[in-house]
């Protein structure tokens, strides 16, 4: 569980083509893990380094992923009135920008008669790469997503099917399933438990599944990963986390497979602001650790936008 590893998963997602189908995503400071009036966090690590920038609603508005020292991204997020309606990807290469990988994001919205976002994605050196036109019902759930490019038209659709006190959403791509996802209540001695079950399909068969319990407070207790075996015909467990906190922070986490268990223990330090955030991560056995720099806005320059 490296920090800024977690980070750059989460926004190789939304900024470049993946695996699922997904509506627009709008970054704040809780993807972060951070609290109060950041106004930058710079994540250095023994491998790379980014940079976070917030405007003072604590939304995301730039990030510099620097891989060496010519090599870099720079992502850039505009809004209106709190919806993204800008996005540009600029690639740095032997510190000159490639047109050819760097990329703007433009998203029109309509709420008449229900919403609609229409993400049109192009070069910088002007060539179309793709239209995304994501589609919600009459109570705000996506529905549906058209995507376009030159290889064809590919319809996404999103099936809700509530059951008891369960929600599965299952995540077609052209009529074949490729996700569901059953969010459930689970009661414990501790407390009701949140579950979140991700079964992953390959052909409209059963692949990989992944299981989640939350508690109370939204911190996750355990994650199960699963295979699915075809002679057995179910998901066999492949590997478990255990994720325990000491003061309503990241203490251990501990790893089991079948034969195998390991655990990391997490030591964190904290800055002085109100309220404080972690400024320091290390994992061991490792030894691996994480720094974070971070900057806050000015309580007169907050109170000041506040008034206005």
């Amino acid at each position: 569980m490296k920090m800024l590893r977690s980070t750059l998963t989460i926004l190789s997602l939304f900024q470049v083509a993946g695996i699922w189908a997904q509506e627009v995503k709008i970054f704040s400071l809780t993807d972060f893990d951070l609290k109060g009036k950041v106004k930058s966090c710079l994540v250095i690590t023994d491998y790379g380094r980014e940079l976070f920038e917030f405007n003072e609603e604590g939304f995301l508005t730039k990030t510099i992923t620097q891989y060496n020292e010519t090599d870099q991204d720079i992502t850039y997020y505009k809004y209106n009135q709190g919806e993204l309606v800008e996005k540009r990807m600029e690639s740095y290469k032997n510190n000159a920008l490639d047109e050819s990988t760097s990329m703007a994001n433009f998203y029109t919205i309509d709420t008449v008669p229900t919403r609609k976002v229409v993400e049109d994605i192009v070069s910088y050196d002007k060539q179309f790469l793709e239209r995304e036109e994501y589609q919600y019902d009459d109570q705000g759930k996506l529905v549906r997503i058209i995507s376009s490019n030159v290889d064809g038209v590919d319809e996404t659709t999103f099936q809700y099917t509530p059951f008891k006190n369960e929600l599965t959403v299952s995540t077609f791509t052209n009529g074949i399933l490729e996700k569901s996802v059953r969010t459930s209540e689970r009661k414990s001695a501790k407390g009701n438990h949140k579950v979140v079950l991700t079964k992953e399909y390959l052909d409209g068969e059963p692949n990989r599944a992944t299981e989640e319990v939350f508690n109370e407070n939204g911190r996750l207790l355990t994650t199960e990963n699963f295979l699915y075996d075809i002679s057995q015909k179910e998901f066999v467990s492949q590997k478990k986390f255990f994720y325990s906190y000491k003061d309503g922070v990241l203490d251990k986490v501990t790893t089991k497979t079948l034969n195998t268990e390991a655990v990391d223990s997490y030591i964190f330090q904290f800055d002085n602001h109100s309220p404080k955030n972690w400024v320091k991560q290390i994992v061991t056995p490792d030894n691996s650790y994480t720094t974070r720099v971070i900057k806050y806005y000015p309580e007169e320059e907050v109170n000041a936008e506040a008034n206005k």
